[in-house]
């Protein structure tokens, strides 16, 4: 049997692990049982009523978070010498393209978010296996290949979060961080949320949102209830 720390066994007198709770209650929650001696990420995952195998029910997207993540996003635009300097002056961390190819191939992915004009995507399509599981592949759908690189950039710095289901139908997203106020992490919440509601597939059937549930990254989960979200 796991045992439970003592931290954890405190967290969960705070509240009613079973119960749905409103997304105000829920961030309060998480909040207060959230006892690292670091800003831990506060997470959602969004259980869906979708077949992820189904071309046609695949949900993915990208939203503008009003308070951003918290996190510090580092960015590569992998362009040509003519966006070089549209890309540095937007803030890009890593600018350039063959050298960067060839870095991802030998395992270097330390970035968050990766940005490249549609010329050179035929360039990246070796690169899908290592990008693609990481969600680190470009996509026209999350505004990450296109030619307004500096653009794309500031997007990606000032809170844009592209956010996929897997293959279990689960999106699992950040909406902050525990120093955040109550508010700000609703309203994220809230975005993100919307966003996925009008995503969501025409030939689905039956309950769209099944489940919610957040926690921070070392808390226990809350669940929410998803008819509060109207």
């Amino acid at each position: 049997m796991t045992k439970i720390s003592k931290k954890r066994k405190t967290a969960l007198t705070k509240y009613d692990k079973n119960a749905l709770y409103s997304l105000a209650d829920a961030m309060k929650i998480i909040k207060d049982i959230t006892y690292t001696n670091f800003d831990a990420s506060v997470d959602l995952d969004v259980v869906l009523g979708v077949d992820p195998r189904k071309s046609n029910q695949m949900v993915r997207g990208s939203v503008m978070l009003p308070h951003g993540t918290g996190k510090e996003v580092r960015v590569l635009v992998l362009c040509g010498p003519d966006k070089e300097n549209e890309a540095k002056d937007a803030g890009a961390d890593y600018v350039g393209l063959d050298e960067y190819i060839e870095k991802i191939k030998s395992g270097w992915t330390d970035i968050d978010v990766i940005i490249c004009t549609p010329d050179l995507m035929p360039k990246l399509a070796p690169l899908g296996k290592i990008l693609g599981p990481r969600g680190l592949m470009p996509n026209p759908k999350t505004g990450t290949v296109t030619m307004d690189v500096g653009k794309a950039v500031k997007a990606a710095k000032s809170g844009k979060l592209d956010f996929k289901v897997d293959k279990y139908g689960i999106i699992h997203a950040p909406i902050g961080k525990v120093s955040f106020e109550t508010d700000k992490l609703v309203d994220n919440a809230k975005e993100l949320l919307t966003t996925i509601i009008r995503l969501k597939p025409p030939t689905t059937k039956g309950t769209y949102i099944k489940k919610i549930t957040a926690s921070s990254t070392m808390s226990p989960s809350v669940k929410i209830d998803p008819k509060s979200i109207n």
